[in-house]
């Protein structure tokens, strides 16, 4: 079975933006949309990228964009409980947290950010790598 991995909104905007590191992010979206991997995100990374598209795109591109992205990605939630965990972490920035409480509620493989902060403040439960790492590990 594919790795199950969570896409941070710094990896997505590399790729979608085409920012420096956009050659490594596309690498992983191109494992994502071979069914190599199976990407997960929360309604909180859509709506950053929504923010950030429509400022680049304009809002009808920024609604094509995701809705091409979100056929090979699929959503998970964040709920009460997860929240409350996520806020009772050692995980500082308070957006990071919900989302790496996220992924290991639902069970994700790998957490894939290009955060330092966040790779430092992980758990063992859920290592964080950087896209480049994660293309070494699956090699």
């Amino acid at each position: 079975m594919a790795s199950r991995v969570f896409l941070d909104a710094n990896v997505l905007l590399d790729f979608t933006l085409k920012r420096e590191a956009y050659p490594v992010a596309r690498e992983i979206m191109n494992l994502v949309v071979n069914g190599q991997v199976q990407a997960f995100v929360t309604p909180s990374i859509i709506h950053i990228l929504g923010y950030w598209l429509t400022k680049e795109y304009g809002n009808a591109k920024a609604k094509e964009l995701l809705l091409t992205m979100l056929s090979d990605i699929t959503v998970i939630d964040i709920n009460h409980e997860i929240t409350v965990t996520a806020l009772h972490s050692k995980i500082k920035d308070i957006e990071d947290a919900l989302q790496y409480y996220s992924a290991i509620h639902h069970k994700i493989d790998f957490f894939i950010s290009r955060d330092k902060e966040l790779q430092k403040e992980a758990i063992p439960a859920l290592p964080v790598y950087s896209p480049l790492e994660f293309l070494k590990e699956l090699t």
